[in-house]
Protein backbone atom coordinates (compact mmCIF):
# COMPACT_ATOMS: atom_id res chain seq x y z
CA UNK A 1 0.00 0.00 0.00
CA UNK A 2 1.17 3.23 -1.33
CA UNK A 3 2.56 6.13 1.56
CA UNK A 4 1.07 9.00 2.35
CA UNK A 5 1.08 12.11 -0.18
CA UNK A 6 0.76 14.90 2.70
CA UNK A 7 2.78 15.03 5.53
CA UNK A 8 1.06 15.93 9.37
CA UNK A 9 2.74 19.24 8.54
CA UNK A 10 1.02 19.74 5.36
CA UNK A 11 -2.35 18.90 6.56
CA UNK A 12 -1.94 21.08 9.36
CA UNK A 13 -0.68 24.34 7.62
CA UNK A 14 -3.89 23.64 5.06
CA UNK A 15 -6.04 24.00 8.19
CA UNK A 16 -4.55 26.60 9.45
CA UNK A 17 -4.89 28.25 6.31
CA UNK A 18 -8.55 27.91 5.81
CA UNK A 19 -9.25 28.92 9.40
CA UNK A 20 -7.23 32.33 8.91
CA UNK A 21 -9.15 32.70 5.66
CA UNK A 22 -12.52 32.23 7.28
CA UNK A 23 -11.73 35.19 9.95
CA UNK A 24 -10.57 37.30 7.10
CA UNK A 25 -13.59 36.57 4.67
CA UNK A 26 -15.59 37.45 8.05
CA UNK A 27 -16.49 34.47 9.93
CA UNK A 28 -17.01 34.81 13.90
CA UNK A 29 -15.69 31.07 14.58
CA UNK A 30 -14.51 28.22 12.24
CA UNK A 31 -13.35 24.73 12.00
CA UNK A 32 -11.85 22.78 10.06
CA UNK A 33 -10.92 18.86 8.75
CA UNK A 34 -8.59 17.87 6.60
CA UNK A 35 -7.63 14.25 5.67
CA UNK A 36 -5.59 11.84 3.17
CA UNK A 37 -6.98 7.88 3.05
CA UNK A 38 -4.88 5.68 0.94
CA UNK A 39 -6.37 1.67 0.43
CA UNK A 40 -6.02 -1.64 -1.59
CA UNK A 41 -8.82 -3.95 -1.83
CA UNK A 42 -8.21 -7.20 -3.33
CA UNK A 43 -10.95 -10.40 -4.09
CA UNK A 44 -10.89 -13.44 -5.76
CA UNK A 45 -13.61 -15.77 -6.44
CA UNK A 46 -13.14 -19.38 -7.63
CA UNK A 47 -9.85 -19.05 -7.32
CA UNK A 48 -9.33 -16.29 -10.18
CA UNK A 49 -9.05 -12.33 -9.30
CA UNK A 50 -11.68 -10.71 -9.23
CA UNK A 51 -11.12 -7.15 -8.38
CA UNK A 52 -7.98 -4.96 -7.85
CA UNK A 53 -8.80 -1.87 -6.42
CA UNK A 54 -6.67 1.16 -5.35
CA UNK A 55 -7.77 4.58 -3.64
CA UNK A 56 -6.14 7.74 -2.38
CA UNK A 57 -8.70 10.03 -1.59
CA UNK A 58 -8.26 13.51 0.29
CA UNK A 59 -10.70 16.17 1.05
CA UNK A 60 -11.25 19.29 3.58
CA UNK A 61 -14.20 19.73 5.19
CA UNK A 62 -14.74 23.73 6.39
CA UNK A 63 -17.97 24.26 9.04
CA UNK A 64 -18.00 28.64 9.63
CA UNK A 65 -20.32 30.52 11.72
CA UNK A 66 -21.89 34.11 11.14
CA UNK A 67 -23.08 34.45 14.77
CA UNK A 68 -25.51 31.49 15.25
CA UNK A 69 -25.62 31.24 11.91
CA UNK A 70 -23.67 28.10 10.12
CA UNK A 71 -22.16 27.21 7.08
CA UNK A 72 -20.45 24.28 5.26
CA UNK A 73 -18.52 23.25 2.08
CA UNK A 74 -15.98 21.16 1.32
CA UNK A 75 -13.55 20.46 -1.51
CA UNK A 76 -10.91 18.00 -2.52
CA UNK A 77 -8.45 20.24 -4.28
CA UNK A 78 -6.00 21.94 -1.95
CA UNK A 79 -4.99 24.25 -4.05
CA UNK A 80 -5.34 27.56 -2.35
CA UNK A 81 -7.53 29.35 -4.00
CA UNK A 82 -9.78 26.33 -4.34
CA UNK A 83 -10.13 26.45 -0.35
CA UNK A 84 -10.52 30.59 -0.06
CA UNK A 85 -13.51 29.35 -2.26
CA UNK A 86 -14.91 27.17 -0.35
CA UNK A 87 -14.99 29.06 2.84
CA UNK A 88 -16.47 31.51 0.25
CA UNK A 89 -19.11 29.03 -0.34
CA UNK A 90 -19.80 28.15 3.40
CA UNK A 91 -20.15 31.75 4.24
CA UNK A 92 -22.64 32.24 1.18
CA UNK A 93 -24.52 29.52 3.35
CA UNK A 94 -24.35 30.58 6.21
CA UNK A 95 -25.73 34.30 5.15
CA UNK A 96 -28.64 32.72 3.88
CA UNK A 97 -29.27 30.16 6.95
CA UNK A 98 -31.59 30.94 9.85
CA UNK A 99 -30.24 31.35 13.15
CA UNK A 100 -29.62 28.47 15.78
CA UNK A 101 -29.41 29.35 19.37
CA UNK A 102 -27.96 26.29 19.72
CA UNK A 103 -25.30 26.50 16.68
CA UNK A 104 -21.75 26.58 17.73
CA UNK A 105 -18.12 25.31 18.77
CA UNK A 106 -17.97 23.07 21.47
CA UNK A 107 -17.14 24.99 24.98
CA UNK A 108 -12.88 25.81 24.80
CA UNK A 109 -13.33 24.35 28.42
CA UNK A 110 -13.73 20.95 26.99
CA UNK A 111 -11.60 20.57 24.47
CA UNK A 112 -8.68 17.77 24.82
CA UNK A 113 -5.67 18.65 26.42
CA UNK A 114 -4.06 15.61 26.43
CA UNK A 115 -3.00 13.26 23.38
CA UNK A 116 -2.39 9.67 24.61
CA UNK A 117 -0.72 7.37 21.77
CA UNK A 118 -3.53 4.69 21.19
CA UNK A 119 -1.72 2.60 18.78
CA UNK A 120 -3.98 3.07 15.73
CA UNK A 121 -1.60 2.92 13.03
CA UNK A 122 -0.03 -0.06 11.62
CA UNK A 123 0.32 0.32 7.73
CA UNK A 124 0.52 -3.09 5.88
CA UNK A 125 2.90 -3.03 3.22
CA UNK A 126 1.27 -5.74 1.12
CA UNK A 127 2.19 -6.19 -2.50
CA UNK A 128 -0.71 -6.86 -4.46
CA UNK A 129 0.58 -10.48 -5.46
CA UNK A 130 0.92 -11.13 -1.68
CA UNK A 131 -2.56 -9.63 -1.42
CA UNK A 132 -3.88 -12.28 -3.62
CA UNK A 133 -2.20 -15.33 -2.47
CA UNK A 134 -4.19 -14.43 0.78
CA UNK A 135 -7.29 -14.13 -0.69
CA UNK A 136 -7.06 -17.63 -2.30
CA UNK A 137 -5.71 -18.91 0.62
CA UNK A 138 -8.78 -17.81 2.11
CA UNK A 139 -10.96 -19.18 -0.51
CA UNK A 140 -9.67 -22.00 -0.75
CA UNK A 141 -9.63 -23.37 2.94
CA UNK A 142 -13.36 -22.83 2.89
CA UNK A 143 -13.90 -25.00 -0.31
CA UNK A 144 -12.10 -27.68 1.66
CA UNK A 145 -13.71 -27.93 4.36
CA UNK A 146 -16.53 -30.07 2.64
CA UNK A 147 -17.64 -31.63 -0.64
CA UNK A 148 -20.65 -29.65 -0.35
CA UNK A 149 -18.98 -26.38 -0.70
CA UNK A 150 -19.09 -25.83 -4.48
CA UNK A 151 -19.52 -22.44 -5.17
CA UNK A 152 -18.18 -18.84 -3.75
CA UNK A 153 -18.87 -15.32 -3.37
CA UNK A 154 -15.57 -15.25 -3.17
CA UNK A 155 -12.63 -13.50 -0.44
CA UNK A 156 -11.40 -10.55 -0.28
CA UNK A 157 -8.23 -8.54 1.47
CA UNK A 158 -8.29 -5.27 2.32
CA UNK A 159 -6.05 -2.29 4.02
CA UNK A 160 -6.22 0.98 4.43
CA UNK A 161 -4.77 4.28 6.06
CA UNK A 162 -6.24 7.72 7.04
CA UNK A 163 -3.68 10.44 8.23
CA UNK A 164 -6.34 13.55 9.19
CA UNK A 165 -5.81 16.76 11.00
CA UNK A 166 -9.08 18.72 12.72
CA UNK A 167 -8.79 22.27 13.77
CA UNK A 168 -11.13 25.06 15.09
CA UNK A 169 -10.63 28.98 15.85
CA UNK A 170 -10.74 28.14 19.69
CA UNK A 171 -7.10 27.25 18.71
CA UNK A 172 -7.93 23.72 19.23
CA UNK A 173 -5.65 21.07 17.23
CA UNK A 174 -5.72 17.20 16.94
CA UNK A 175 -4.23 15.12 14.49
CA UNK A 176 -3.55 11.49 13.90
CA UNK A 177 -2.61 8.38 11.72
CA UNK A 178 -4.88 5.41 11.51
CA UNK A 179 -5.08 1.94 9.51
CA UNK A 180 -7.65 -0.47 9.32
CA UNK A 181 -7.11 -4.11 7.91
CA UNK A 182 -9.80 -7.04 7.08
CA UNK A 183 -10.00 -10.38 5.17
CA UNK A 184 -13.57 -11.95 4.81
CA UNK A 185 -14.83 -14.93 2.83
CA UNK A 186 -18.61 -15.51 2.07
CA UNK A 187 -18.89 -19.30 0.81
CA UNK A 188 -22.07 -21.36 -0.44
CA UNK A 189 -22.82 -24.82 0.06
CA UNK A 190 -25.36 -27.10 -1.77
CA UNK A 191 -27.02 -30.23 -1.17
CA UNK A 192 -30.51 -32.12 -2.01
CA UNK A 193 -32.53 -29.63 0.56
CA UNK A 194 -30.59 -26.29 -1.26
CA UNK A 195 -28.26 -23.79 -0.92
CA UNK A 196 -26.73 -21.93 1.39
CA UNK A 197 -24.32 -19.14 2.15
CA UNK A 198 -22.64 -18.09 5.42
CA UNK A 199 -19.33 -15.47 5.93
CA UNK A 200 -16.72 -14.62 8.13
CA UNK A 201 -14.27 -12.20 8.51
CA UNK A 202 -11.19 -10.70 10.68
CA UNK A 203 -10.62 -6.68 10.95
CA UNK A 204 -8.24 -5.24 13.06
CA UNK A 205 -5.89 -2.17 13.40
CA UNK A 206 -2.86 -3.75 12.77
CA UNK A 207 -1.77 -7.09 10.71
CA UNK A 208 -0.77 -8.83 13.82
CA UNK A 209 -3.92 -8.75 14.99
CA UNK A 210 -5.85 -10.30 12.34
CA UNK A 211 -6.82 -13.94 12.15
CA UNK A 212 -4.85 -16.60 9.97
CA UNK A 213 -6.84 -15.78 6.18
CA UNK A 214 -6.92 -20.25 6.25
CA UNK A 215 -8.99 -19.38 9.73
CA UNK A 216 -11.00 -17.02 8.38
CA UNK A 217 -11.85 -19.27 4.92
CA UNK A 218 -12.77 -22.57 6.74
CA UNK A 219 -14.98 -20.41 9.32
CA UNK A 220 -16.93 -19.36 6.50
CA UNK A 221 -17.04 -22.79 5.07
CA UNK A 222 -18.20 -24.51 8.01
CA UNK A 223 -20.66 -22.22 8.74
CA UNK A 224 -22.19 -22.43 5.47
CA UNK A 225 -22.34 -26.07 5.65
CA UNK A 226 -24.18 -25.89 9.01
CA UNK A 227 -26.67 -24.37 7.69
CA UNK A 228 -27.83 -26.90 5.23
CA UNK A 229 -31.04 -28.90 5.61
CA UNK A 230 -32.55 -25.44 7.37
CA UNK A 231 -36.20 -25.44 7.87
CA UNK A 232 -39.16 -23.31 9.93
CA UNK A 233 -40.24 -23.90 13.03
CA UNK A 234 -43.34 -23.85 14.64
CA UNK A 235 -44.75 -20.48 15.51
CA UNK A 236 -44.41 -19.41 19.52
CA UNK A 237 -42.84 -17.68 22.25
CA UNK A 238 -39.29 -19.09 22.71
CA UNK A 239 -35.81 -18.32 24.75
CA UNK A 240 -33.77 -16.67 21.72
CA UNK A 241 -29.82 -16.50 21.76
CA UNK A 242 -28.22 -13.81 19.72
CA UNK A 243 -25.21 -15.30 18.63
CA UNK A 244 -22.29 -12.25 19.23
CA UNK A 245 -22.24 -10.91 15.62
CA UNK A 246 -26.06 -10.16 15.69
CA UNK A 247 -26.13 -9.11 19.19
CA UNK A 248 -24.15 -5.87 18.80
CA UNK A 249 -27.47 -4.82 16.51
CA UNK A 250 -29.11 -4.69 20.12
CA UNK A 251 -26.19 -2.41 21.53
CA UNK A 252 -26.44 -0.10 18.09
CA UNK A 253 -30.33 0.17 18.88
CA UNK A 254 -29.96 1.40 22.51
CA UNK A 255 -26.87 4.01 20.80
CA UNK A 256 -30.02 5.27 18.41
CA UNK A 257 -32.10 5.28 21.05
CA UNK A 258 -30.06 7.21 23.68
CA UNK A 259 -28.02 9.60 21.25
CA UNK A 260 -28.87 13.42 21.46
CA UNK A 261 -30.24 13.94 18.01
CA UNK A 262 -33.40 11.05 18.87
CA UNK A 263 -33.55 12.82 22.55
CA UNK A 264 -34.01 15.98 21.56
CA UNK A 265 -36.59 15.60 18.94
CA UNK A 266 -38.50 12.86 21.27
CA UNK A 267 -38.18 10.01 18.82
CA UNK A 268 -36.69 7.57 20.94
CA UNK A 269 -38.36 5.28 23.22
CA UNK A 270 -35.86 5.54 25.91
CA UNK A 271 -36.28 10.08 26.32
CA UNK A 272 -35.97 10.76 30.02
CA UNK A 273 -34.96 7.59 30.92
CA UNK A 274 -31.59 8.79 32.44
CA UNK A 275 -31.18 7.44 36.35
CA UNK A 276 -33.87 4.15 35.18
CA UNK A 277 -33.01 0.61 34.27
CA UNK A 278 -33.28 0.17 31.12
CA UNK A 279 -31.48 -3.25 31.10
CA UNK A 280 -31.72 -6.50 33.27
CA UNK A 281 -29.98 -6.35 36.11
CA UNK A 282 -26.87 -7.91 34.99
CA UNK A 283 -26.46 -5.98 32.07
CA UNK A 284 -22.96 -3.13 32.29
CA UNK A 285 -21.55 -1.04 29.91
CA UNK A 286 -18.29 0.81 29.77
CA UNK A 287 -17.25 3.46 27.08
CA UNK A 288 -13.83 3.12 26.91
CA UNK A 289 -12.55 5.54 24.09
CA UNK A 290 -8.76 4.74 25.42
CA UNK A 291 -8.60 0.85 24.23
CA UNK A 292 -5.23 0.59 22.67
CA UNK A 293 -5.94 -0.16 18.82
CA UNK A 294 -9.16 -0.13 19.45
CA UNK A 295 -11.74 0.22 16.17
CA UNK A 296 -13.16 3.44 18.00
CA UNK A 297 -10.53 4.99 20.42
CA UNK A 298 -9.44 9.05 20.11
CA UNK A 299 -9.07 10.89 23.02
CA UNK A 300 -11.08 13.62 21.50
CA UNK A 301 -14.67 13.38 19.50
CA UNK A 302 -15.34 15.02 15.99
CA UNK A 303 -15.50 18.73 18.14
CA UNK A 304 -12.37 18.34 19.58
CA UNK A 305 -13.66 17.85 22.55
CA UNK A 306 -12.01 15.36 25.54
CA UNK A 307 -13.31 11.78 25.39
CA UNK A 308 -13.56 9.57 28.90
CA UNK A 309 -13.98 6.37 30.02
CA UNK A 310 -17.58 6.18 31.16
CA UNK A 311 -19.53 3.46 33.27
CA UNK A 312 -22.93 4.15 31.50
CA UNK A 313 -24.90 1.17 32.37
CA UNK A 314 -24.82 -0.07 35.83
CA UNK A 315 -27.00 -3.47 36.65
CA UNK A 316 -29.03 -2.08 34.27
CA UNK A 317 -29.48 1.67 35.04
CA UNK A 318 -28.29 4.16 32.71
CA UNK A 319 -25.88 6.76 33.71
CA UNK A 320 -25.71 8.59 30.41
CA UNK A 321 -26.48 9.64 26.87
CA UNK A 322 -24.37 10.53 23.84
CA UNK A 323 -24.34 13.83 23.22
CA UNK A 324 -22.61 16.40 20.54
CA UNK A 325 -22.13 20.54 22.05
CA UNK A 326 -25.40 20.37 19.88
CA UNK A 327 -27.83 17.94 21.28
CA UNK A 328 -26.31 19.00 24.46
CA UNK A 329 -27.72 22.48 24.39
CA UNK A 330 -30.41 21.34 22.83
CA UNK A 331 -31.37 19.07 25.70
CA UNK A 332 -29.68 21.67 28.32
CA UNK A 333 -26.95 19.42 29.08
CA UNK A 334 -23.68 19.29 29.08
CA UNK A 335 -21.88 17.39 26.03
CA UNK A 336 -20.29 14.05 26.22
CA UNK A 337 -17.79 14.18 24.06
CA UNK A 338 -19.28 12.29 21.48
CA UNK A 339 -19.88 14.06 18.57
CA UNK A 340 -19.13 11.62 15.98
CA UNK A 341 -20.69 8.50 17.66
CA UNK A 342 -19.92 5.71 20.91
CA UNK A 343 -16.18 5.29 21.58
CA UNK A 344 -15.49 1.49 22.69
CA UNK A 345 -18.65 0.17 24.12
CA UNK A 346 -17.79 -3.07 26.41
CA UNK A 347 -20.31 -5.66 28.06
CA UNK A 348 -19.40 -7.58 30.84
CA UNK A 349 -19.83 -11.51 30.11
CA UNK A 350 -22.00 -13.93 32.69
CA UNK A 351 -21.55 -17.22 30.94
CA UNK A 352 -19.51 -19.11 28.29
CA UNK A 353 -21.75 -19.34 24.64
CA UNK A 354 -21.76 -23.13 25.82
CA UNK A 355 -23.13 -22.64 29.19
CA UNK A 356 -25.18 -19.95 27.23
CA UNK A 357 -26.70 -22.82 25.30
CA UNK A 358 -27.70 -24.80 28.26
CA UNK A 359 -29.31 -21.75 29.79
CA UNK A 360 -31.65 -21.37 26.64
CA UNK A 361 -32.43 -25.02 26.81
CA UNK A 362 -35.20 -25.59 24.37
CA UNK A 363 -35.36 -22.47 21.71
CA UNK A 364 -33.54 -20.58 19.09
CA UNK A 365 -30.39 -19.41 18.03
CA UNK A 366 -30.14 -16.33 16.10
CA UNK A 367 -27.15 -16.01 13.71
CA UNK A 368 -28.58 -14.01 11.06
CA UNK A 369 -31.17 -10.68 10.79
CA UNK A 370 -32.26 -9.68 8.08
CA UNK A 371 -34.40 -6.41 6.89
CA UNK A 372 -35.37 -3.43 8.92
CA UNK A 373 -38.49 -3.57 11.27
CA UNK A 374 -37.73 -1.20 14.26
CA UNK A 375 -39.32 1.76 15.75
CA UNK A 376 -37.06 4.06 17.46
CA UNK A 377 -40.48 6.08 18.75
CA UNK A 378 -42.15 2.78 20.50
CA UNK A 379 -39.12 0.39 20.62
CA UNK A 380 -41.20 -2.58 18.27
CA UNK A 381 -38.96 -4.82 17.35
CA UNK A 382 -39.68 -7.50 14.19
CA UNK A 383 -36.74 -9.28 12.20
CA UNK A 384 -36.48 -11.53 9.71
CA UNK A 385 -34.11 -14.25 11.09
CA UNK A 386 -32.00 -17.45 10.34
CA UNK A 387 -29.90 -19.52 13.12
CA UNK A 388 -30.70 -23.55 14.71
CA UNK A 389 -32.92 -25.42 16.93
CA UNK A 390 -32.02 -25.91 20.31
CA UNK A 391 -33.33 -28.31 22.82
CA UNK A 392 -32.06 -29.57 25.59
CA UNK A 393 -28.99 -26.87 25.10
CA UNK A 394 -27.66 -29.16 21.82
CA UNK A 395 -27.97 -27.35 18.07
CA UNK A 396 -30.35 -29.95 16.45
CA UNK A 397 -31.36 -28.35 12.80
CA UNK A 398 -30.74 -25.17 10.92
CA UNK A 399 -33.82 -22.51 10.64
CA UNK A 400 -34.59 -20.07 8.26
CA UNK A 401 -37.71 -18.25 7.05
CA UNK A 402 -38.71 -16.83 10.58
CA UNK A 403 -39.44 -13.37 12.02
CA UNK A 404 -38.69 -12.65 15.61
CA UNK A 405 -40.81 -10.12 17.62
CA UNK A 406 -40.91 -8.07 20.62
CA UNK A 407 -40.45 -4.37 21.80
CA UNK A 408 -36.71 -3.23 22.72
CA UNK A 409 -38.06 -2.28 26.18
CA UNK A 410 -38.52 -6.22 27.02
CA UNK A 411 -35.30 -7.25 24.71
CA UNK A 412 -33.63 -5.21 27.04
CA UNK A 413 -34.69 -5.99 30.22
CA UNK A 414 -35.37 -9.55 29.31
CA UNK A 415 -31.48 -10.22 29.04
CA UNK A 416 -30.87 -13.12 31.05
CA UNK A 417 -27.09 -14.21 29.94
CA UNK A 418 -23.91 -12.16 27.99
CA UNK A 419 -21.08 -14.46 26.85
CA UNK A 420 -17.66 -14.15 26.47
CA UNK A 421 -17.42 -15.35 23.30
CA UNK A 422 -16.80 -11.57 22.44
CA UNK A 423 -15.21 -10.24 18.42
CA UNK A 424 -12.04 -7.95 19.11
CA UNK A 425 -12.67 -6.70 15.73
CA UNK A 426 -15.99 -4.77 17.47
CA UNK A 427 -16.25 -1.30 18.67
CA UNK A 428 -19.25 -3.02 20.27
CA UNK A 429 -17.79 -5.93 22.37
CA UNK A 430 -20.35 -7.56 23.64
CA UNK A 431 -20.85 -11.79 23.44
CA UNK A 432 -23.88 -13.25 22.51
CA UNK A 433 -26.82 -12.47 24.27
CA UNK A 434 -29.58 -14.34 25.92
CA UNK A 435 -33.03 -12.89 25.98
CA UNK A 436 -35.79 -14.68 27.79
CA UNK A 437 -38.95 -14.94 25.28
CA UNK A 438 -39.15 -13.23 21.95
CA UNK A 439 -42.19 -13.87 19.64
CA UNK A 440 -41.01 -16.22 17.23
CA UNK A 441 -42.93 -16.36 13.60
CA UNK A 442 -42.84 -19.70 11.32
CA UNK A 443 -45.27 -22.30 10.69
Amino acid sequence: MSEFSFSQQQLTDLAQFVLEEAQRQGATAGEVDASEGVGQNVSVRLGEVETIEYNRDKGVGVTVYLGQRKGHASTSDFSKQALIDSVGAALAIARYTAEDEFAGLADKTRLATAFPDLDLYHPWQLPVEAAIELAKECEAAGQGVDERIDNSEGATVNTSATRWVYANSLGFLGHGDSSRHSISAALIAEDESGMQRDYWYTSARAQADLDSAASVGRKAGERAVRRLGARRVKTGEYPVLFEAPVAASLISHWVSAVSGSSLYRKSSFLVDSLGTSVFSPIVNIVEDPFLLRGQASGAFDGEGVATTRRELVQAGVLNGYFLSSYSARKLGMETTGNAGGPHNLLVDATATFEQLLQQLGTGLLVTELLGHGINMVTGDYSRGAAGFWVEKGVIQYAVEEITIAGNLRDIFKGIVGIGDDILPSSSKRVGSTLIDKLTVAGD
